[in-house]
Protein backbone atom coordinates (compact mmCIF):
# COMPACT_ATOMS: atom_id res chain seq x y z
CA UNK A 1 0.00 0.00 0.00
CA UNK A 2 1.39 3.73 -1.09
CA UNK A 3 -0.16 7.39 -0.33
CA UNK A 4 -1.03 8.16 -3.69
CA UNK A 5 -3.21 11.47 -3.22
CA UNK A 6 -3.43 14.15 -0.20
CA UNK A 7 -6.28 16.55 -0.53
CA UNK A 8 -5.94 19.60 1.66
CA UNK A 9 -9.56 21.45 3.00
CA UNK A 10 -10.01 24.88 4.53
CA UNK A 11 -13.43 24.95 5.57
CA UNK A 12 -15.41 28.01 7.06
CA UNK A 13 -18.11 26.86 9.61
CA UNK A 14 -19.84 29.73 11.34
CA UNK A 15 -16.42 31.05 13.18
CA UNK A 16 -14.06 27.89 12.45
CA UNK A 17 -12.03 27.45 10.32
CA UNK A 18 -11.01 23.79 10.24
CA UNK A 19 -8.13 22.86 7.99
CA UNK A 20 -9.03 19.18 7.28
CA UNK A 21 -6.66 16.85 5.63
CA UNK A 22 -7.09 13.39 3.33
CA UNK A 23 -4.89 10.79 2.40
CA UNK A 24 -5.54 8.35 0.44
CA UNK A 25 -3.90 5.00 -0.91
CA UNK A 26 -3.21 3.38 -4.18
CA UNK A 27 -5.95 0.83 -2.82
CA UNK A 28 -8.63 3.73 -2.55
CA UNK A 29 -8.42 3.40 1.02
CA UNK A 30 -8.92 6.97 2.76
CA UNK A 31 -7.92 8.33 6.19
CA UNK A 32 -9.03 12.19 7.51
CA UNK A 33 -7.15 14.36 9.69
CA UNK A 34 -7.88 17.51 11.34
CA UNK A 35 -5.14 20.48 11.47
CA UNK A 36 -5.74 22.12 15.47
CA UNK A 37 -5.86 25.71 14.12
CA UNK A 38 -9.59 26.17 13.35
CA UNK A 39 -9.52 29.84 14.97
CA UNK A 40 -7.11 32.20 15.32
CA UNK A 41 -5.17 32.82 12.45
CA UNK A 42 -3.12 30.57 10.33
CA UNK A 43 -5.46 28.41 8.46
CA UNK A 44 -4.06 29.58 4.79
CA UNK A 45 -0.47 28.77 6.39
CA UNK A 46 -0.93 25.57 7.60
CA UNK A 47 -3.05 24.02 4.31
CA UNK A 48 0.17 25.14 2.89
CA UNK A 49 2.32 23.34 4.98
CA UNK A 50 0.73 20.43 4.58
CA UNK A 51 1.03 20.53 0.76
CA UNK A 52 5.08 21.02 0.81
CA UNK A 53 5.21 18.72 2.98
CA UNK A 54 3.39 16.25 0.93
CA UNK A 55 4.95 16.89 -2.21
CA UNK A 56 8.33 15.95 -0.60
CA UNK A 57 7.83 13.03 1.54
CA UNK A 58 4.64 11.14 1.48
CA UNK A 59 3.39 10.47 -1.88
CA UNK A 60 4.57 6.98 -2.53
CA UNK A 61 5.14 6.50 0.71
CA UNK A 62 3.91 2.99 2.62
CA UNK A 63 1.64 4.98 5.00
CA UNK A 64 1.33 2.26 7.51
CA UNK A 65 4.85 3.43 8.76
CA UNK A 66 3.72 5.68 10.94
CA UNK A 67 6.68 6.67 13.37
CA UNK A 68 8.93 6.84 10.44
CA UNK A 69 6.74 9.57 8.32
CA UNK A 70 6.76 11.25 11.59
CA UNK A 71 10.24 11.08 12.03
CA UNK A 72 10.93 12.27 8.72
CA UNK A 73 8.83 15.24 9.07
CA UNK A 74 9.99 16.50 12.60
CA UNK A 75 14.14 15.89 11.15
CA UNK A 76 13.63 17.66 7.15
CA UNK A 77 11.09 20.56 7.62
CA UNK A 78 13.91 22.16 9.87
CA UNK A 79 11.48 24.51 11.19
CA UNK A 80 10.04 21.42 13.43
CA UNK A 81 13.28 21.28 15.87
CA UNK A 82 13.80 24.63 17.56
CA UNK A 83 9.65 25.16 18.40
CA UNK A 84 8.56 24.62 15.36
CA UNK A 85 4.89 26.59 16.00
CA UNK A 86 1.11 25.89 15.44
CA UNK A 87 1.81 25.53 11.45
CA UNK A 88 4.53 23.18 11.77
CA UNK A 89 2.81 20.94 14.21
CA UNK A 90 -0.91 21.68 12.93
CA UNK A 91 0.35 20.14 9.43
CA UNK A 92 2.59 17.29 10.85
CA UNK A 93 -0.86 16.06 13.32
CA UNK A 94 -3.05 16.68 10.34
CA UNK A 95 -0.70 14.20 8.38
CA UNK A 96 0.35 11.83 11.46
CA UNK A 97 -3.87 11.47 12.55
CA UNK A 98 -5.19 10.63 8.48
CA UNK A 99 -2.08 8.09 8.80
CA UNK A 100 -3.78 5.83 11.63
CA UNK A 101 -7.11 6.57 9.82
CA UNK A 102 -5.56 4.24 7.24
CA UNK A 103 -4.19 1.82 9.54
CA UNK A 104 -7.35 1.35 11.26
CA UNK A 105 -9.09 1.22 8.76
CA UNK A 106 -7.18 -1.15 7.06
CA UNK A 107 -7.52 -3.33 10.10
CA UNK A 108 -10.76 -2.66 10.87
CA UNK A 109 -10.36 -1.39 14.37
CA UNK A 110 -10.87 1.86 16.00
CA UNK A 111 -7.83 3.86 16.32
CA UNK A 112 -7.43 3.28 20.27
CA UNK A 113 -7.30 -0.25 19.66
CA UNK A 114 -3.69 0.25 18.16
CA UNK A 115 -3.31 2.72 21.00
CA UNK A 116 -3.34 0.07 23.55
CA UNK A 117 -7.08 -0.28 23.70
CA UNK A 118 -10.02 1.45 25.78
CA UNK A 119 -9.43 2.02 29.55
CA UNK A 120 -13.09 3.96 30.02
CA UNK A 121 -16.43 3.49 27.76
CA UNK A 122 -17.60 6.91 28.03
CA UNK A 123 -16.19 10.18 29.26
CA UNK A 124 -17.07 13.54 31.49
CA UNK A 125 -17.81 16.37 29.31
CA UNK A 126 -17.05 20.18 30.48
CA UNK A 127 -19.00 22.53 28.32
CA UNK A 128 -17.59 25.77 26.57
CA UNK A 129 -18.81 28.46 24.68
CA UNK A 130 -21.36 29.37 26.92
CA UNK A 131 -20.54 32.03 28.56
CA UNK A 132 -18.52 33.76 25.95
CA UNK A 133 -21.53 36.55 24.54
CA UNK A 134 -22.24 37.58 28.01
CA UNK A 135 -20.26 40.53 29.86
CA UNK A 136 -23.10 41.39 32.07
CA UNK A 137 -23.57 39.58 35.27
CA UNK A 138 -27.06 38.60 35.24
CA UNK A 139 -27.06 37.11 31.62
CA UNK A 140 -23.84 35.54 32.51
CA UNK A 141 -25.59 34.02 35.65
CA UNK A 142 -28.35 32.75 33.58
CA UNK A 143 -26.26 31.26 30.87
CA UNK A 144 -24.22 28.64 33.46
CA UNK A 145 -27.69 27.68 35.27
CA UNK A 146 -29.17 26.87 31.35
CA UNK A 147 -25.71 24.80 30.74
CA UNK A 148 -26.12 23.01 33.80
CA UNK A 149 -29.64 22.01 33.34
CA UNK A 150 -28.63 20.34 29.92
CA UNK A 151 -27.08 17.92 32.58
CA UNK A 152 -23.15 19.66 32.57
CA UNK A 153 -21.84 19.45 35.87
CA UNK A 154 -18.80 21.31 34.93
CA UNK A 155 -18.49 24.64 32.74
CA UNK A 156 -15.50 26.61 31.55
CA UNK A 157 -15.89 30.20 30.66
CA UNK A 158 -13.83 32.77 30.11
CA UNK A 159 -14.14 35.76 33.14
CA UNK A 160 -12.70 38.45 30.94
CA UNK A 161 -14.58 37.65 27.58
CA UNK A 162 -15.86 40.25 26.07
CA UNK A 163 -18.14 41.48 22.51
CA UNK A 164 -18.04 44.12 20.29
CA UNK A 165 -20.39 43.92 17.42
CA UNK A 166 -20.31 40.45 15.43
CA UNK A 167 -16.02 40.35 17.21
CA UNK A 168 -15.80 38.20 20.30
CA UNK A 169 -12.49 37.81 22.23
CA UNK A 170 -11.33 36.34 25.21
CA UNK A 171 -9.81 38.90 26.54
CA UNK A 172 -9.92 42.84 26.22
CA UNK A 173 -6.38 44.45 26.10
CA UNK A 174 -3.99 41.18 26.13
CA UNK A 175 -1.22 43.16 24.50
CA UNK A 176 -1.62 45.62 27.38
CA UNK A 177 -1.36 42.79 29.92
CA UNK A 178 -3.47 44.41 32.30
CA UNK A 179 -7.81 45.19 33.11
CA UNK A 180 -8.97 48.07 33.92
CA UNK A 181 -10.00 47.76 37.85
CA UNK A 182 -13.59 47.74 37.14
CA UNK A 183 -13.64 44.82 34.77
CA UNK A 184 -11.38 42.77 36.89
CA UNK A 185 -14.02 43.42 39.53
CA UNK A 186 -17.23 43.10 37.50
CA UNK A 187 -15.62 39.61 36.16
CA UNK A 188 -15.37 38.12 39.50
CA UNK A 189 -19.23 38.80 40.06
CA UNK A 190 -19.85 37.45 37.32
CA UNK A 191 -18.45 34.21 38.75
CA UNK A 192 -19.50 34.68 42.04
CA UNK A 193 -22.92 34.88 40.22
CA UNK A 194 -22.37 31.74 38.30
CA UNK A 195 -21.23 29.34 41.05
CA UNK A 196 -24.97 30.82 43.14
CA UNK A 197 -26.65 29.75 40.26
CA UNK A 198 -25.16 26.06 39.20
CA UNK A 199 -24.51 25.43 42.74
CA UNK A 200 -21.55 23.57 45.03
CA UNK A 201 -22.08 20.13 42.82
CA UNK A 202 -21.08 21.77 39.47
CA UNK A 203 -16.90 22.25 38.93
CA UNK A 204 -16.49 25.68 37.02
CA UNK A 205 -13.04 26.89 35.09
CA UNK A 206 -11.35 29.58 34.36
CA UNK A 207 -9.83 30.36 31.34
CA UNK A 208 -7.36 33.80 31.45
CA UNK A 209 -6.12 32.87 27.60
CA UNK A 210 -2.83 34.21 28.70
CA UNK A 211 -4.05 37.63 28.86
CA UNK A 212 -2.55 39.21 32.42
CA UNK A 213 0.80 39.78 33.94
CA UNK A 214 1.51 37.38 36.78
CA UNK A 215 0.72 39.94 39.41
CA UNK A 216 -2.43 40.74 37.94
CA UNK A 217 -3.01 37.26 37.59
CA UNK A 218 -2.57 35.77 41.08
CA UNK A 219 -4.52 38.97 42.48
CA UNK A 220 -7.58 38.05 40.87
CA UNK A 221 -6.56 34.04 41.11
CA UNK A 222 -6.99 35.23 45.06
CA UNK A 223 -10.10 36.61 44.87
CA UNK A 224 -12.03 33.45 43.52
CA UNK A 225 -9.99 30.90 45.68
CA UNK A 226 -13.03 30.03 47.90
CA UNK A 227 -15.68 29.18 45.09
CA UNK A 228 -13.58 26.20 44.44
CA UNK A 229 -12.61 26.43 40.97
CA UNK A 230 -11.46 22.98 39.48
CA UNK A 231 -8.95 25.04 37.58
CA UNK A 232 -7.23 27.98 36.37
CA UNK A 233 -6.50 27.58 32.35
CA UNK A 234 -3.36 29.75 30.98
CA UNK A 235 -3.21 32.14 33.55
CA UNK A 236 -0.05 33.31 31.83
CA UNK A 237 2.13 33.11 28.46
CA UNK A 238 2.81 28.92 28.53
CA UNK A 239 6.60 29.35 27.67
CA UNK A 240 6.93 31.31 30.84
CA UNK A 241 7.84 27.93 33.03
CA UNK A 242 8.86 30.58 35.48
CA UNK A 243 5.56 32.55 35.88
CA UNK A 244 3.38 29.57 35.35
CA UNK A 245 5.65 27.91 38.40
CA UNK A 246 5.00 30.99 40.28
CA UNK A 247 1.45 31.28 40.25
CA UNK A 248 0.58 27.52 40.82
CA UNK A 249 2.99 28.08 43.98
CA UNK A 250 1.48 31.22 45.16
CA UNK A 251 -2.55 30.26 43.99
CA UNK A 252 -5.05 27.45 45.93
CA UNK A 253 -6.39 26.37 42.31
CA UNK A 254 -5.17 23.81 39.67
CA UNK A 255 -2.87 25.47 36.97
CA UNK A 256 -3.95 23.82 33.47
CA UNK A 257 -1.86 24.82 29.94
CA UNK A 258 -0.77 23.00 27.23
CA UNK A 259 -3.18 24.26 23.85
CA UNK A 260 -0.22 26.08 22.41
CA UNK A 261 2.55 23.72 23.48
CA UNK A 262 3.94 21.58 21.08
CA UNK A 263 5.23 18.16 20.58
CA UNK A 264 6.75 16.40 24.14
CA UNK A 265 9.87 18.21 23.65
CA UNK A 266 7.95 21.63 24.04
CA UNK A 267 6.14 19.97 27.27
CA UNK A 268 9.01 18.99 28.89
CA UNK A 269 10.32 22.18 30.75
CA UNK A 270 6.35 22.49 32.22
CA UNK A 271 6.47 18.60 33.63
CA UNK A 272 10.22 18.95 34.76
CA UNK A 273 9.29 22.13 36.86
CA UNK A 274 6.12 21.22 38.18
CA UNK A 275 4.58 24.03 36.87
CA UNK A 276 1.27 22.52 35.85
CA UNK A 277 -1.34 20.54 37.94
CA UNK A 278 -3.48 19.59 34.60
CA UNK A 279 -1.93 19.50 31.14
CA UNK A 280 -3.93 20.13 27.73
CA UNK A 281 -2.52 18.84 24.76
CA UNK A 282 -4.50 18.78 21.19
CA UNK A 283 -3.61 15.68 19.32
CA UNK A 284 -4.71 18.02 16.25
CA UNK A 285 -1.05 20.35 17.48
CA UNK A 286 0.87 18.38 19.33
CA UNK A 287 2.15 16.81 16.54
CA UNK A 288 -0.76 13.84 16.46
CA UNK A 289 -1.94 11.44 18.58
CA UNK A 290 0.75 9.19 19.24
CA UNK A 291 2.50 12.43 20.06
CA UNK A 292 -0.31 13.31 22.54
CA UNK A 293 0.07 10.05 24.06
CA UNK A 294 3.53 9.85 24.69
CA UNK A 295 3.05 13.56 26.35
CA UNK A 296 0.31 12.52 28.41
CA UNK A 297 2.33 9.43 29.38
CA UNK A 298 5.23 12.02 30.40
CA UNK A 299 2.87 13.62 32.61
CA UNK A 300 1.51 10.52 34.84
CA UNK A 301 5.33 10.01 35.46
CA UNK A 302 4.93 13.58 36.75
CA UNK A 303 1.85 13.07 38.93
CA UNK A 304 -0.18 15.07 36.44
CA UNK A 305 -3.62 14.87 34.87
CA UNK A 306 -4.77 15.36 31.50
CA UNK A 307 -7.76 17.14 30.11
CA UNK A 308 -7.40 17.14 26.18
CA UNK A 309 -7.86 20.01 24.33
CA UNK A 310 -10.50 20.41 21.43
CA UNK A 311 -11.56 23.22 19.17
CA UNK A 312 -12.81 22.47 15.94
CA UNK A 313 -14.89 20.34 13.78
CA UNK A 314 -16.12 16.96 15.25
CA UNK A 315 -13.43 14.92 13.77
CA UNK A 316 -11.30 17.09 16.58
CA UNK A 317 -13.45 15.87 19.00
CA UNK A 318 -14.26 12.05 17.90
CA UNK A 319 -10.33 12.16 17.65
CA UNK A 320 -9.85 13.91 21.49
CA UNK A 321 -12.31 10.61 22.44
CA UNK A 322 -9.90 8.15 21.38
CA UNK A 323 -7.20 9.29 23.31
CA UNK A 324 -9.40 10.21 26.15
CA UNK A 325 -10.05 6.32 25.67
CA UNK A 326 -6.91 4.56 26.18
CA UNK A 327 -4.80 6.46 28.82
CA UNK A 328 -4.97 6.48 32.87
CA UNK A 329 -4.70 9.90 33.66
CA UNK A 330 -7.62 11.21 32.23
CA UNK A 331 -9.27 14.49 34.00
CA UNK A 332 -12.04 15.51 31.84
CA UNK A 333 -12.76 16.04 28.42
CA UNK A 334 -13.56 20.22 26.93
CA UNK A 335 -16.63 20.33 24.23
CA UNK A 336 -18.36 22.97 22.42
CA UNK A 337 -21.36 22.28 21.31
CA UNK A 338 -22.18 25.67 20.90
CA UNK A 339 -21.10 26.10 17.53
CA UNK A 340 -24.07 23.64 15.79
CA UNK A 341 -25.98 26.70 16.86
CA UNK A 342 -24.20 29.16 14.96
CA UNK A 343 -25.16 31.26 11.45
CA UNK A 344 -22.97 29.57 9.07
CA UNK A 345 -22.46 26.28 10.44
CA UNK A 346 -21.66 23.66 8.05
CA UNK A 347 -21.86 19.90 9.05
CA UNK A 348 -19.35 18.50 7.58
CA UNK A 349 -19.08 15.03 8.99
CA UNK A 350 -21.61 11.97 9.79
CA UNK A 351 -21.87 11.08 13.41
CA UNK A 352 -20.89 14.00 14.77
CA UNK A 353 -19.85 13.72 18.62
CA UNK A 354 -21.76 16.78 19.45
CA UNK A 355 -25.25 15.00 18.79
CA UNK A 356 -24.48 12.65 21.10
CA UNK A 357 -23.89 14.12 24.91
CA UNK A 358 -26.09 12.68 27.28
CA UNK A 359 -26.11 13.92 31.02
CA UNK A 360 -22.89 15.62 30.70
CA UNK A 361 -21.34 12.47 29.05
CA UNK A 362 -19.86 10.77 26.27
CA UNK A 363 -19.58 7.50 24.92
CA UNK A 364 -16.35 6.22 23.18
CA UNK A 365 -17.97 4.47 20.26
CA UNK A 366 -16.58 1.21 18.50
CA UNK A 367 -16.96 2.60 14.76
CA UNK A 368 -13.25 1.88 12.82
CA UNK A 369 -10.33 4.30 12.11
CA UNK A 370 -11.84 7.50 14.00
CA UNK A 371 -15.41 6.35 14.25
CA UNK A 372 -16.94 8.98 11.56
CA UNK A 373 -16.53 9.90 7.84
CA UNK A 374 -16.63 13.27 6.04
CA UNK A 375 -19.76 14.66 4.21
CA UNK A 376 -18.67 14.65 0.24
CA UNK A 377 -20.84 17.32 -0.69
CA UNK A 378 -20.17 19.64 2.06
CA UNK A 379 -16.22 19.77 2.36
CA UNK A 380 -15.75 19.68 -1.60
CA UNK A 381 -16.42 23.54 -1.93
CA UNK A 382 -13.56 23.90 0.37
CA UNK A 383 -10.92 21.91 -1.20
CA UNK A 384 -7.70 23.96 -1.86
CA UNK A 385 -4.70 21.66 -2.57
CA UNK A 386 -4.65 18.30 -4.33
CA UNK A 387 -1.01 16.77 -4.38
CA UNK A 388 -0.29 13.41 -6.02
Amino acid sequence: MKIREVRVYVVHSARLHPVIVEVETDTGLVGIGEAGIAYGLGQTAVSGMVKDIAERMLIGKDPFRIEALWSEMYDHTFWAKGGGGPIVFGAMSAIELALWDIKARALNVPVYELLGGKIRDDVRLYSNGWGQPHEDVIPFANAAEQAAAEGYDALKCYPFAYREGDMRATSRHPSMRSLDKSLVKKSVEKIRAARKAVGPDVDIMLDLSGGLSCDETIRFCREVEDLNIFFIEEPCDPYDVGALKKISDQVRIPVAAGERLYTRFGFRPVLEAHALDIIQPDACLVGGIFEAKKICAMAEAYDMRVQPHVCGSPLATAIALHLDACIPNFAIQEIYTCWRDMPGYIEITDDAPEARVKNGRLAIQDGIGWGLNLRKKAIEPFLVHVIQ
